[in-house]
């Protein structure tokens, strides 16, 4: 399909320049010999550079303007060279605004060249240079308009390709952020419950005020660790209370905590520490130092965070343990200084920890400073000015100089004492005309105004010609100037504010154009030629609005025709973005859901019977409550651990990605939603494929049948000499908008083809003997 779409428009090009060549078709003096062999050589050049338009447009464009001067010089009067203006088009659509502007200035140059060449100085050749920039102009503007649509719907395909990828992740992500939160709960609180328990429990006969402290510290303790894990589920939402200190506080005090369990702890820290990096800091420094206590417990330990090059070097250091801390190695989770890592990862950060050469322990992270630079969405924001930097500019140029290089080509047959009697005149007239075109540079940003501004500047016309006797020949010239409210007209239809109050443009239009030319015939006294009177000029108006009238309502219509393709194709992105979004928070919810009922069985219990034992005063029973605790959270740990990983288990390992043998059990679980779905050729096909085919064949598949379409659905795979083919059915949200899109550059990505039928049937031809590249949701973008 695509070698099709490459090549069916160079030979369209070619026969219909060939038929030119044909003896009787139409054109005075067909080429000789070696004339007619020079037209074909440019045609064969100009029909193998537009075939590598797509790829290659640049040199596709050098091609062409090749095939231009070998064509224009066999036979000037009979090559076409049409194809520049498609080289034109394709290098704006696939390059960068300087790339496109270089490229109109070499097209331009060389058929201005070509120009004086054939022509010499003649009068004609002005009107030709100009009607040349203005045609390239405006080419080269539709191409640039046209690559940022592409962009835009290239965005909002990433765009969503991010949000559903964000879905598919959000349970696992989720998992994963609860499971470092529990276990910075439970080893902060619920060991350090344990770990001053049990020094009070062996020291009670030579510290027994040890005990009365040890009690109160557990049930200050417990109650805290019920709150924080209320609050991490959402339990009790009412009793969630959002911490306002600052963040420097906030470090200070957990410090302080760990100082109040005996051991001295220093912390130097900046006073205003905020954002991402300073909760990381305080998750930390929380880890750190509890790791310690555990470890090394009585070693004196440092906090240090200190601003260097923008970024934020935090040092945590203990020294040597003065004695082994007696069943601490069966406290942890095993996930301490993994959780470190992550926390620092996770804002832009790097973490490091290992053995002093003294004995002891020092923990090193160095986090990017976000204090007081909240982040900025400029960088996000899509600015539409610098969009159309070229687009809106060359269709304006195009407005001004195509009435201007008309004006210049009808003057060609008038003789030299005519064009210098009339050259005043003729400057002003021109002058007029691009005035008159000068508004279109607003015509997005305004186009109520720019319509008005177009309107106004038509009646200069009259005033003109009725202050300065204009001859009529030149007067005449002003009618060119009515392609520039036609272009108003649709701007207000595209871009005006609220698409039903645009209807009173093609109204105001309409008699304002005709009331102006009326105007300017009254001025001028005559009307091609012959005089008018008022009945004339009251006919001309009634005439001229009666042949306008249906041209403006039919650009007007076509203005919101593509406002509302336009306006519904970001409605679409904007609806399918926000159902990703919904998707992936209703799976972290079931996610926290599950984990509160984990945990008000498996934990809770454990730490309100800890508070409890507490209050009673019994140590012992506060010890083995506290230990039983730990190990239900640990136990806790270890399953959603093993969820996160995909079930891959104690070793670590991801599970293996989708194949197409996988496909049979996706479309199982479809039908048991209620959806018919069958799947046809599962054996024939998976034989002996690579595994990226394999993935890719199953991402496609899957994003076809999750388009959302509530009917029936077949999958049929074949595999015929090499090439793997897939005909979904029934899928008619995938055939259009931005899971077309995804899917095309998805399929692009494996070197396939891909073809969407209105029906709601997908096409789609990989090759199965090629590994692909690997199967994403969509490509980098070619614009950049």
């Amino acid at each position: 399909m695509e070698t099709i779409r490459n090549w069916l428009l160079p030979l369209l090009l070619a026969a219909g320049q060939g038929a030119l060549l044909w003896p009787g078709a139409g054109l005075d003096g067909a080429p000789g010999g070696p004339a007619l062999f020079g037209v074909l050589g440019a045609l064969a050049l100009e029909t193998a550079a537009l075939g590598r338009r797509r790829t290659a447009p640049l040199r596709a464009l050098a091609g062409t303007l090749g095939a231009v001067v070998l064509g224009g010089l066999a036979w000037p009067d009979g090559y076409l060279g049409f194809g520049s203006l498609v080289a034109l088009y394709s290098v704006a659509v696939r390059c960068p605004v300087p790339v496109t502007v270089r490229a109109v200035a070499a097209v331009v140059g060389v058929e201005w060249v070509l120009a004086a060449v054939q022509e010499g100085p003649r009068v004609a050749l002005l009107s030709d240079m100009a009607i040349t920039l203005g045609v390239y102009l405006l080419c080269a503007g539709l191409g640039e308009a046209r690559r940022q649509r592409l962009a835009g719907r290239l965005s909002a395909a990433r765009r969503l390709a991010g949000a559903e990828h964000a879905r598919r992740l959000a349970g696992d992500h989720e998992r994963r952020r609860l499971t470092r939160e529990l276990h910075d709960v439970s080893a902060h609180h619920l060991t350090s419950v344990v770990v001053t328990v049990d020094a009070a429990h062996r020291l009670q006969d030579s510290r027994p005020d040890l005990a009365a402290e040890a009690l109160s510290f557990a049930e200050r303790t417990g109650t805290e660790t019920l709150t924080a894990l209320q609050r991490l589920v959402g339990l009790l939402r009412d009793t969630d209370r959002p911490d306002h200190r600052p963040m420097s506080g906030r470090i200070e005090e957990l410090v302080a905590g760990f100082g109040r369990l005996g051991r001295p702890v220093t912390a130097r820290l900046p006073d205003d520490l905020a954002g991402p990096s300073a909760e990381a800091i305080h998750g930390i420094v929380r880890e750190a130092l509890t790791n310690a206590l555990r470890y090394a417990p009585g070693a004196a330990a440092r906090v240090l965070v200190r601003r260097a090059d923008g970024l934020l070097e935090l040092t945590v250091e203990n020294a040597p343990p003065r004695a082994a801390a007696p069943g601490a190695g069966g406290l942890g989770a095993g996930r301490g200084l993994a959780g470190m890592r992550e926390r620092a990862a996770a804002a832009g950060g790097e973490l490091t920890a290992g053995p002093t050469r003294e004995g002891g322990w020092r923990v090193r992270a160095t986090l990017p400073d976000g204090a007081g630079t909240p982040p900025s969405e400029q960088g996000w924001r899509r600015d539409v000015l610098r969009e159309q930097r070229l687009a809106d500019p060359a269709l304006a140029l195009a407005a001004m100089i195509l009435p201007v290089s008309f004006a210049l080509a009808l003057t060609e047959e008038w003789s030299a004492a005519a064009r210098r009697a009339t050259l005043p005149a003729l400057l002003v007239v021109c002058g007029l005309l691009v005035l008159h075109a000068l508004p279109l540079l607003w015509r997005r940003r305004a186009p109520w105004a720019v319509l008005g501004a177009v309107l106004a500047t038509a009646w200069l016309g009259p005033v003109v010609v009725a202050a300065w006797p204009v001859p009529s020949q030149v007067a005449e010239f002003l009618v060119a100037g009515a392609l520039v409210e036609a272009l108003a007209v649709y701007a207000v239809a595209g871009y005006g504010r609220g698409p039903g109050r645009t209807w009173p443009a093609p109204l105001a239009a309409t008699p304002g154009v005709a009331c102006a030319v009326t105007a300017t015939a009254w001025a001028d006294g005559s009307v091609a030629g012959e005089p008018t009177g008022p009945g004339g000029a009251v006919l001309l108006a009634f005439t001229l609005s009666v042949l306008l009238g249906p041209v403006f309502a039919a650009v007007w219509g076509c203005g919101l025709f593509v406002r509302r393709r336009r306006l519904r194709a970001l409605a679409y992105d904007d609806f399918a973005f926000a159902s990703s979004m919904w998707q992936a928070d209703r799976a972290a919810e079931a996610e926290r859901q599950r984990l509160a009922a984990t945990l008000r069985d498996a934990v809770l219990e454990h730490t309100r019977a800890l508070v409890a034992a507490a209050r009673r005063g019994d140590l012992a029973e506060v010890a083995d409550t506290a230990r039983a605790a730990l190990a239900a959270m640990r136990e806790m740990l270890r399953g959603l651990g093993d969820s996160a990983d995909g079930g891959a288990g104690p070793a670590g390992r991801l599970a293996p990605s989708p194949t197409v043998a996988d496909l049979d059990a996706l479309c199982a679980a479809l039908r048991s939603g209620g959806r018919d779905v069958r799947l046809r050729g599962l054996p024939e096909a998976a034989r002996e494929l690579p595994p990226s085919v394999q993935v890719s064949v199953y991402r496609i598949v899957e994003a076809a049948l999750g388009a959302g379409d509530p009917g029936p659905a077949r999958v049929t795979l074949r595999r015929r000499r090499g090439t793997l083919r897939i005909t979904v059915t029934g899928v008619r949200l995938a055939v259009a908008g931005p899971v077309a899109e995804r899917l095309r550059v998805q399929v692009a990505a494996g070197e396939g083809r891909i073809l969407c039928e209105p029906t709601g049937t997908l096409r789609v031809s990989l090759p199965a003997g090629v590994v692909p590249a690997p199967a994403q949701e969509v490509s980098p973008s070619p614009y950049a």
